[in-house]
C-alpha cells in the first residue's frame, strides 16, 4: 500500500513537472491564429498620379507574393539547402536534431542547428538567442504550425518571411535587391544563390564575398543533384553562368523627397507609426514625376547660378602628400564600378593648376578630368566672407592649389577614354530655394521642392517657411481694387508719400525700387513696373480690411499686418499660400484647396480614404481675367520680362523684400501655376541686384520650359461680361483721333471710360484719387515693422 502511495505521488509530481515545463516553454508563444491570418511587416508604397513608385516606408522591406509566383527551381533550391525531408516530417526532423545535438555536445556550445523549414519559420517569430530553452520553444511552435497549416502554406510563409541580407525580407524583395528582377523571372543559378543566403546573409552575400557566395551556390546545386531535383548538366550550366548583381532601380523612387515627406507626416499623424511602417499601405498621390524632375533641375540650376554670382568660397578641404592617395581611394570605393554620369556633381582633388592656360587637372578617384578656363571663370570673384557682396577679384594662382578638394560637374563623357573628362567647377550653394507647382483646375499639387538637398535639411520651405513676399503680394491688393471701381486704365499719381508716426517725430517714407517717381500712371503700368507708392495709395483708398478679406478669399491663411506696409508684402506667408492665391487667379477666380493624396488602401485593397478636388468660388471670372491680363503685362513689358523666353501666354509677378532678403516669382500659364522663392535660412541679404526677377524668375522659367516642352500652346480663356476698348495709355481715356500708339484695354462691361482723350487732355480722369504731388495732410499711423520693401 505504501509503495502504491509513493508511486501515485511520484506520477503526480512528474505530471505537474511536465505540466509546469510545458507552461514554461509555451507561455508567450505567438498565437497560431496570427499565422493563419498572416500579416507580416510590409512596405507602405507611395505612387505618383500615373502609378509610378515615388516613396517607400518600412521597417522590414518585404513584398509578399504567392507560392504560385515562385519558379519551381527556387522552391527546390530551398528544400535542398534547408530541409530535404520537408514534405515527410511533422515539423521536426529528429535525425537532424540528433546529429546537431551530438556536434554541439562535442563542441561544448551551440555550433550547428538541425532545424527544419517549419522550425526556421517558427524561429522567425521568436527571439534570436541561441539556447536550449529557445530550441524547445521553437520545436513546440513548429509542431503546432504543422497541425494548423498545410505544407504549401508553411512554405509560402517561410519564403515570404525570412531575411536575405541587403535589407531584403522575402524572396520577392531579395530577387529585386540582388538581381533587379521579379522573383518569377530568376533562373536556376540565381535561385541557388538566394537559397544560400538565409543561413548567414552577411557571410554569404555576393556583394561582400562573392567567392564564398559562389561556393555556397555550388553546394546547393550539388545538393539539388543529389536529391534528383536537377541533372548534373543543369548544375554545371548554372555554375558557369556569370551572375549579374544589380539592384532593381526605379528612376521615380524618391524623385520628390519633400513631397513624399509631407505624405509621410500625414500618414503617421492619421494612421500611426505601426500602420505606416508595417501596414503595407498603398498611397496614391497627385505628383507628376516628369514635372518633379523639371522642378528639381530648375531649383538646383537656379541656386547654383545665384551662388556663382556671389563668388567662390574656396576648397572644401586641402590635402597633402599621402592624404591625396587616401582620398582618391575613398572616392573610388564610394563610386564602385558605377560609371560617372553626365551632369552629376562629384568631389575631386586638384592635381595640377596651370597658370598659363588657366586650367585645372582634377582626379575623381582614379578618373582624370580637366576644368578649362571658361568653366571656372566665375571663381575669380573670391569671397570667403558671409557677406554676399564681400568678394573681390583675385589672381588664379591665389585661388587654386594642388591638393584642393572641390566639387565638379561632369560636363560631358569623353568619347576617347584616355582623354581627361571635361568638368565644370561647382560649389554647394549656401542659400536655399523652394518651388511649388499646382494644377488649378484639379487643385492637384504636381511638384514640390522645399530645399536644395533633402538629405541635409528636411525643412520644407515650400510649406513650412514663413517669408515676406514683397511685391509678389501686390496682385492681391490690385484684385481687391478691381472689385472697387478701379480698372486697368485708372490713373494714379506716382509721387512721394510721408507718414508720420503718432507720438514720435519719426517718419515712414516709402520709396519705389528705382527711387524715382513716374507721375500719372495707369494701374496696368503701375503693376507691370511694380510701383510701391501707387500700391500704397490704392490700399489706402480701398481700405486695409478689404484687402485682408480678399487675401483670405484667395488662400492666404497667415496673419496679416493691419497697416499700409501690407501693400509691399510686409507680412510673412508660405509659398503654398501664395501659389494657391495665384492659382485662384488662373482658375477663373475659383480657389483650389491644394491636395496631394487621392486614395489610400490597406494591404488587402480596402479603401481607407479617397479624396476629391475641393474648389471654392473666391472672385468673379471677370476680375480674375482682368488680373491675369495685368499680370501678363508684368511679363510682356514689366519686371518679369525674362519670362518672355517661355514663348507662350503667361502671367506672373516678381517679389523682392527689404534689404534683398527674399526673392520671389509667382506665375502661371493656362492649366499650370507655380511659385519660386530664393533666400537664406538666416534671412541675410541675397546681395546687390538679386531681385525676384534675377534670382527666382529663372527657376520658374526653367521649370515651365521643362514641364511644358511637349504641350501645345494655350491662350487664357476670356469669360463673358468683358469688353475690349482702345484707350490712350498716357491718360487712361478713350483713344482720340490724335492719340499716339493707342492700345486695347480690357474692362468689365459698362466700366470703360466715357471721356475721349485729346492732344491737350489732362493726365487723369475723375477716378484718380491721388492728384496731389504731396500729401498735404500726412496720415498718422502706427509705424510698420518694415520700413520699405522693394521689388
Amino acid at each position: 500500500m505504501r509503495l502504491l502511495r509513493i508511486s501515485l505521488v511520484s506520477l503526480a509530481c512528474l505530471f505537474l513537472a511536465g505540466l509546469g515545463s510545458y507552461y514554461y516553454f509555451t507561455r508567450g508563444l505567438p498565437s497560431l491564429d496570427a499565422l493563419e491570418d498572416y500579416r507580416p511587416s510590409l512596405i507602405t508604397s507611395v505612387y505618383s498620379h500615373d502609378g509610378r513608385i515615388i516613396g517607400e516606408f518600412y521597417i522590414e522591406k518585404r513584398v509578399v507574393v504567392p507560392l504560385s509566383n515562385m519558379p519551381p527551381h527556387l522552391i527546390k533550391a530551398f528544400l535542398a539547402a534547408e530541409d530535404t525531408k520537408f514534405f515527410e516530417h511533422e515539423g521536426i526532423n529528429y535525425t537532424s536534431i540528433g546529429r546537431a545535438l551530438f556536434k554541439n555536445i562535442i563542441a561544448g556550445k551551440v555550433v550547428q542547428g538541425g532545424s527544419t523549414i517549419t522550425q526556421q519559420l517558427a524561429k522567425s517569430f521568436l527571439s534570436s538567442e541561441r539556447s536550449v530553452s529557445r530550441k524547445v520553444r521553437e520545436a513546440i511552435m513548429a509542431y503546432r504550425i504543422e497541425k494548423h497549416l498545410n505544407k504549401d502554406e508553411i512554405l509560402n510563409l517561410y519564403l515570404n518571411q525570412i531575411y536575405f541580407g541587403n535589407g531584403a525580407y522575402g524572396v520577392q524583395t531579395a530577387a529585386e535587391a540582388y538581381f533587379g528582377k521579379d522573383v518569377g523571372d530568376i533562373d536556376l543559378a540565381e535561385s541557388a544563390m538566394l537559397a544560400g543566403l538565409p543561413k548567414a546573409p552577411s557571410k554569404y552575400s555576393p556583394h561582400t564575398n562573392l567567392e564564398l557566395a559562389k561556393k555556397r551556390q555550388a553546394f546547393i546545386l550539388g545538393r539539388m543533384v543529389e536529391e534528383g531535383f536537377i541533372t548534373p548538366q543543369d548544375a554545371g550550366r548554372a555554375m558557369n553562368k556569370a551572375l549579374r548583381l544589380k539592384p532593381k532601380k526605379t528612376d521615380s523612387l524618391w524623385v520628390g523627397p519633400y513631397f513624399t515627406e509631407q505624405v509621410r507626416i500625414y500618414l503617421e499623424e492619421k494612421y500611426g507609426a505601426d500602420e505606416l511602417y508595417k501596414g503595407g499601405l498603398q498611397v496614391y498621390t497627385t505628383l507628376d514625376v516628369e514635372m518633379q524632375k523639371a522642378a528639381n533641375a530648375a531649383l538646383k540650376d537656379g541656386l547654383r547660378e545665384y551662388d556663382k554670382r556671389r563668388g567662390y568660397r574656396g576648397p572644401k578641404n586641402t590635402l597633402k602628400g599621402e592624404e591625396i592617395g587616401s582620398f582618391t581611394a575613398e572616392v573610388d570605393k564610394a563610386l564602385g564600378s558605377e560609371p560617372l554620369k553626365e551632369g552629376a556633381v562629384y568631389q575631386g582633388v586638384i592635381t595640377a593648376a596651370n597658370p598659363k592656360t588657366l586650367a585645372l587637372s582634377v582626379d575623381i578617384g582614379s578618373r582624370q578630368g580637366i576644368i578649362n578656363s571658361p568653366d571656372l571663370e566665375w571663381a575669380r570673384l573670391y569671397n570667403t566672407t558671409k557677406d554676399p557682396d564681400g568678394g573681390a577679384y583675385a589672381d588664379f594662382k591665389k585661388i587654386f592649389h594642388p591638393g584642393d578638394v572641390i566639387d565638379v560637374e561632369v560636363k560631358a563623357l569623353s568619347d576617347n577614354p584616355p582623354a581627361p573628362i571635361p568638368l565644370k567647377l561647382e560649389q554647394e550653394p549656401e542659400a536655399q530655394a523652394a518651388i511649388l507647382v499646382m494644377e488649378p483646375e484639379t487643385v492637384a499639387v504636381r511638384a514640390m521642392a522645399g530645399g536644395y538637398d533633402f538629405s541635409k535639411t528636411q525643412f520644407n520651405r515650400a510649406v513650412q517657411a514663413l517669408r515676406q513676399p514683397g511685391s509678389s503680394f501686390k496682385p492681391i491688393i490690385y484684385t481687391a481694387a478691381i472689385d472697387k471701381n478701379y480698372t486697368p486704365a485708372t490713373v494714379v499719381i506716382d509721387s512721394p508719400l510721408v507718414f508720420e508716426e503718432a507720438m514720435k517725430e519719426e517718419q515712414w517714407r516709402p520709396r519705389n525700387y528705382d527711387e524715382q517717381f513716374l507721375g500719372p500712371t495707369t494701374v496696368r503700368q503701375a503693376l507691370a513696373r511694380s510701383r510701391n507708392i501707387i500700391t500704397i495709395k490704392i490700399l489706402k483708398d480701398i481700405g486695409i480690411d478689404r484687402a485682408i478679406s480678399y487675401a483670405k478669399s484667395l488662400g492666404i491663411t497667415s496673419p496679416l499686418a493691419r497697416d499700409l506696409s501690407l501693400a509691399l508684402g510686409s507680412s510673412a506667408v508660405t509659398l503654398q499660400e501664395m501659389t494657391t492665391a495665384f492659382a485662384t487667379l488662373a482658375n477663373m477666380g475659383v480657389r483650389p484647396e491644394p491636395f496631394s493624396i487621392t486614395k489610400i488602401t490597406e494591404r488587402n485593397g480596402k479603401v481607407l480614404e479617397e479624396n476629391q478636388p475641393f474648389l471654392t468660388p473666391a472672385i468673379s471670372p471677370q476680375t480674375s481675367y482682368i488680373m491675369t491680363s495685368l499680370l501678363q503685362s508684368v511679363i510682356e513689358s514689366g519686371t518679369g520680362m525674362r519670362a518672355r523666353a517661355l514663348g507662350r501666354p503667361a502671367a506672373g509677378k516678381t517679389g523682392t523684400t527689404n534689404n534683398l532678403n527674399d526673392a520671389w516669382f509667382m506665375g502661371y500659364v493656362p492649366g499650370l501655376a507655380a511659385g519660386a522663392w530664393v533666400g537664406y535660412d538666416d534671412e541675410r541679404p541675397l546681395g546687390k541686384g538679386e531681385t525676384g526677377a534675377r534670382a527666382a524668375l529663372p527657376i520658374w522659367l526653367k521649370f515651365m520650359q521643362g514641364a511644358l516642352s511637349n504641350t501645345p500652346v494655350r491662350d487664357f480663356t476670356v469669360p463673358e461680361g468683358l469688353e475690349f476698348t482702345k484707350i490712350d495709355p498716357e491718360t487712361g481715356l478713350l483713344a482720340g483721333p490724335s492719340t499716339e500708339d493707342p492700345v486695347f484695354e480690357v474692362f468689365k462691361t459698362g466700366t470703360a471710360p466715357a471721356e475721349r482723350s485729346s492732344a491737350t487732355a489732362g493726365k487723369s480722369q475723375s477716378s484718380d484719387f491721388f492728384m496731389d504731388d504731396t500729401d498735404s495732410n500726412p496720415i498718422r499711423m502706427k509705424k510698420p515693422d518694415l520700413n520699405e520693401l522693394t521689388d
